[in-house]
């Protein structure tokens, strides 16, 4: 029984023959389809040179032109073991960006280098990126042997020098195969001119690699592609990266925190009901409850979490001209995750020759290097050396892909040097002793709809009863808390965070937080309600732009339309309404005294005295 397919990925310096071995190995192989050989032989008339097999792979009319490879080309073959795509990753240092994309899909790779070269610096480049990216099985194709008349002796030479570089990485070739691509030595066929090497043809070797496998014994770690809605459910999408998980599992989403119980596992084009599934499968999940779970986070079994950090160490390979610098931001994506981080330090810079070390402040183009990471907001990963799914990534530079790095150590933010204390008064004697409950009242709305007047009226009105209460104000924290932070989406995204964490602190000592801030974007909003918890109440203090416009307290719209303020909320930066608050409160069509006794009323009946009463015990989730 034939195998499952196997991809591999074929590297090595630019003109020491890989198209001229991929063309081969479609022809020897029986892979070709009829009038392909005819048409290359036709080709190599025309350009005036000897019949080519280089030509037989090439994709691109340019490739042909200009006689290199300049994309990641796949391309798929059989063996009477299995079926195979190769990704042709380009040699050309202007191509390297491609061939981390295709070498990051390979099960294996081949590392061809020209026997009378020998490893050069990009072939050494190349192999570092194989290890960067976490191939594993790599083999060793030694072409044009002719060149050097099938030299044993060159060949140990070659042999022993590409074998010592690539132990320092912790990598030993399955195989290292003197071939001559061109006339097809070694690689259907052994070779009677290489008679003194007495291991597997090419051909064996890809057919003795075996399929990346990813254990479903391993933790579990299922990134999140999308959260689909196709009718009342909701359906969380993506591909299980390792671990398995079952219908009934309780599943905890970093780094929110959030947990749920799978209710169903919705697998596409499978008639029959799911009950598991395991590493490898691209499925979807219904939850027993509505939580907080978008792009980017990962669930897994509480027993065997990832690592939540906001500082962690990587080994990179910076692929661009415009160096890598202490201070810059990146965004750095991680299985299905994308998370700003900011260049901390760069460690050391490792010399791909010798791979020695030296300090350094920035990394160049085609350089490797270890480097630190720092992120204000928690990443959820895991160590490459423990599991790769969730522990190797890539940097990327507005859209262009600039390094791809492996994580290599972890600060972990809810380890390092942190204890949690146990408070002695419970949530419940807090309560009591107040005669309410503590929670979070978060108004949000235009700039002008009233938040700050309704918040302010309600806490003077709440303290008049004897209440513990306290506004937080979004021009008020940003005056202090919140002073360092600018207004570009990630300082807007902080200030949200840093607020409701803070609204969360007075909740727990039992007080009535309110919170009054425009926070115009719902996964920002979202991101609090998952830090509050059940005590999160979202109340929208609605009024229509005109009228925001013409009431105007503080002069920002008029500010805005002269093109003084860039991204104004509901002017030039958008305003996204909540779709279900606890809460909407019309301040165009009440008065100040009615929108205040509304929401005085809902304050009342969910956090008041009669609230309590309902309730022996007071619990929330985080």
């Amino acid at each position: 029984m034939p195998h499952s397919q196997l991809r591999i990925v074929i590297v090595g310096h630019v003109d020491h023959g890989k198209s001229t071995l991929i063309g081969r190995l479609l022809n020897d192989t029986g892979s070709l389809p009829d009038g392909k050989v005819e048409q290359v032989r036709e080709m190599s008339r025309k350009r005036g040179m000897p019949f080519e097999w280089a030509f037989v792979m090439d994709a691109l009319q340019a490739e042909r032109d200009q006689g290199i490879t300049i994309d990641t080309t796949q391309i798929h073959f059989k063996t009477k073991q299995r079926p195979y795509v190769i990704i042709d990753a380009p040699g050309h240092t202007e191509f390297l960006k491609n061939m981390v994309t295709g070498a990051s899909q390979a099960d294996a790779a081949l590392l061809v280098i020209d026997a009378d070269e020998g490893a050069l610096e990009q072939s050494r480049r190349h192999a570092f990126l194989l290890h960067l990216l976490g191939v594993r099985q790599v083999a060793v194709v030694v072409n044009k042997m002719d060149k050097v008349e099938f030299s044993s002796r060159r060949y140990e030479v070659v042999a022993q020098e590409i074998k010592d570089y690539l132990a320092e990485l912790g990598l030993q070739p399955k195989a290292v195969i003197p071939v001559s691509a061109r006339n097809g030595d070694n690689i259907v066929t052994r070779s009677e001119q290489a008679d003194w090497y007495l291991g597997p043809t090419v051909i064996e070797q890809l057919d003795a690699f075996r399929p990346q496998q990813t254990s479903p014994d391993q933790p579990l770690r299922f990134p999140l592609q999308d959260v689909y809605k196709p009718d009342d459910r909701r359906i969380l999408a993506g591909r299980i990266e390792s671990g398995r998980l079952r219908v009934g599992d309780t599943l905890h989403f970093s780094p929110t925190g959030a947990s749920a119980k799978v209710v169903s596992i919705e697998a596409w084009n499978h008639p029959e009901t799911v009950l598991s599934a395991q590493a490898g499968q691209s499925i979807g999940i219904t939850l027993d409850k509505r939580i907080f779970a978008e792009r980017g986070h990962i669930a897994h079994h509480q027993s065997d979490a990832p690592i939540l950090a906001h500082r962690l160490s990587v080994r990179l390979f910076w692929l661009v001209s415009d160096p890598l610098v202490v201070g810059k931001t990146y965004t750095l994506k991680i299985a299905t995750g994308e998370h700003r981080v900011t260049v901390e330090q760069v460690t050391a810079v490792i010399n791909v020759e010798d791979l020695s070390s030296t300090p350094g402040k920035a990394v160049r183009r085609n350089e490797v290097a270890e480097v630190v990471l720092r992120s204000r907001s928690p990443i959820a990963l895991d160590l490459a050396s423990d599991l790769p799914r969730t522990g190797r990534g890539a940097l990327i530079d507005g859209n262009d892909v600039v390094g791809g790095c492996l994580v290599v150590e972890i600060e972990d933010a809810s380890a390092a040097n942190i204890t949690e204390v146990s408070h002695t008064v419970s949530l419940e004697e807090r309560a009591q002793a107040n005669g309410h409950k503590g929670g979070i009242v978060w108004l949000t709305g235009l700039s002008g709809a009233g938040k700050s007047t309704l918040a302010m009226a309600l806490e003077r009105a709440l303290f008049d009863r004897g209440w513990q209460t306290f506004v937080l104000d979004g021009d008020n924290v940003r005056n202090g808390l919140n002073a360092g932070l600018g207004f570009s989406s990630d300082d807007r995204a902080e200030n949200i965070r840093r607020v409701a964490e803070t609204a969360k602190l007075f909740a727990d000592a039992g007080m009535v937080v309110i919170a009054s801030l425009i926070s115009p974007l719902k996964a920002d909003r979202a991101r609090a309600r998952v830090i509050g918890g059940e005590r999160f109440h979202e109340v929208h203090v609605a009024a229509n732009l005109a009228t925001c416009e013409e009431r105007d307290p503080k002069g920002l719209y008029k500010k805005a339309r002269a093109g003084e303020i860039a991204e104004f909320t509901g002017i030039s930066a958008p305003y996204e309404a909540p779709d279900q608050p606890e809460l909407v409160i019309d301040t165009d069509a009440l008065s100040r005294s009615e929108a205040l006794a509304q929401l005085l009323d809902y304050v009342d009946e969910t956090l008041g005295k009669n609230s309590l009463k309902s309730e022996k015990e007071l619990t929330y989730v985080i």
